[in-house]
């Protein structure tokens, strides 16, 4: 028999022991390469559910508001004086000498009206104080003669205190029926009307032969209004009323007269809220090329300054919340809700007056959920760059 070598029955019982070591090597390398795999994974899915669940946000920075601002409010035309024209007197119109749109005069004749009972009473009312001066004569000469009656004793006392003290019941009837002469004449002045000043006839309720009353049955005659000058009445709101003064200025447009600008100035305000619509009445005095009709609508376009600048924000970057307004503010990546006081609303934006220092990037359409500190991406807008 021919004899193994001591070596080679040494390699071949190795051999399977290195097999299985390399089987064994394998497998941990295998082990490792899918642990190393699911753990890479396990961090991409925690990446990616942390990005998101960082918002994505588009600001703004709020622009400076001027310091004036103009608003326009609708006004009404009223004439400058205005006033409605009665009798004092009854009677039958005889004549009038006016009409709807004429233009009168201060002192100007409008009607005249026939006071036949008038007439007739100032007759009476004259005779009366013809009477009575006759009585009050009659009474003086008997007064003179019991005092020098008196002197002789021909008459007693008492006669002669009965006829002084009926002397001056006369005296006080004559002045009684001159003062109702001199009623009457005042009131017989009243049958002739005349225009208080000068204006336009905007009325005519009466014609010739109408009866014309006084006092409770008197009705309005005519309307006289004075165009002149015109006053335009305006109610601001209580959010502008702080603002506005005597002597600015405003800009009239009136419906009628396409494109014209009419310069007004305000003449006065009310010194008073109106509780019921919250405004300031406010008149403007505009003179009247002529052109403009009492009774007109009319834009007014007042320029009112602000004591401080402003700044203005889309309507969409506010946030109510029980607490009150807020816009919320991105620095460094973080939110910050900021509360803000805000004056007048311009529609699509509004002006901020407190909060905002001007340099905030504002968050446009903040989600509801936005809370302060809250992580967020500031993203680009229509191409342009993220704002900080």
């Amino acid at each position: 028999m021919t004899a193994v070598p001591p070596e080679s029955s040494t390699r071949r019982s190795r051999g399977p022991l290195i097999a299985v070591v390399l089987l064994i090597v394998a497998g941990i390398a295998s082990a490792a390469w899918g642990i190393a795999g699911r753990e890479k994974a396990l961090t991409d899915l925690s990446r990616e559910t942390h990005e998101m669940a960082i918002v994505s946000v588009t600001v703004t920075r709020p622009s400076t508001g001027t310091a004036g601002e103009q608003v326009s409010l609708p006004g009404n035309i009223q004439p400058f004086t205005d006033a409605a024209i009665f009798a004092r007197t009854s009677g039958y119109l005889k004549r009038r000498s006016a009409d709807i749109g004429s233009r009168v005069k201060a002192g100007q004749v409008l009607a005249e009206i026939d006071t036949p009972e008038t007439d007739q009473q100032l007759l009476q009312a004259r005779a009366d104080l013809a009477s009575a001066q006759a009585n009050a004569r009659l009474a003086q000469t008997t007064a003179d003669r019991y005092q020098d009656l008196i002197k002789s004793d021909s008459v007693s006392r008492q006669d002669l205190d009965n006829a002084i003290g009926n002397y001056d019941a006369k005296k006080a009837a004559v002045l009684s029926a001159d003062a109702n002469v001199k009623r009457l004449e005042e009131l017989q002045k009243f049958k002739t009307i005349y225009a208080p000043f000068d204006g336009v006839i905007t009325a005519r309720n009466t014609d010739i032969g109408a009866l014309i009353g006084s006092g409770a049955n008197a009705k309005e005659l005519f309307h006289v209004a004075a165009v002149n000058r015109l006053r335009i009445f305006v109610s601001v709101p209580q959010t502008y009323s702080g603002a506005v003064r005597t002597g600015m200025d405003a800009d009239i447009e009136v419906q009628g007269l396409p494109g014209r600008i009419f310069k007004g100035r305000v003449a006065r305000t009310a010194q008073a809220i109106d509780p019921e619509s919250r405004t300031l009445l406010t008149e403007i005095d505009l003179d009247n090329p002529g052109e403009i009709l009492p009774g007109s609508f009319a834009q007014v376009h007042l320029k009112l300054p602000t004591s401080a600048t402003t700044f203005r924000l889309p309507v969409s970057t506010l946030i109510f919340r029980s607490e009150g307004l807020r816009v919320a503010t991105v620095n460094n990546g973080a939110v910050s809700l900021v509360p803000i006081t805000i004056g007048r609303d311009f529609g699509s934006t509004v002006e901020v007056v407190a909060g905002l220092k001007g340099q905030e990037s504002v968050v446009v359409n903040p989600p509801d959920s936005l809370a302060d500190g809250q992580a967020v991406t500031v993203v680009a807008t229509d191409g342009k760059r993220p704002q900080p």
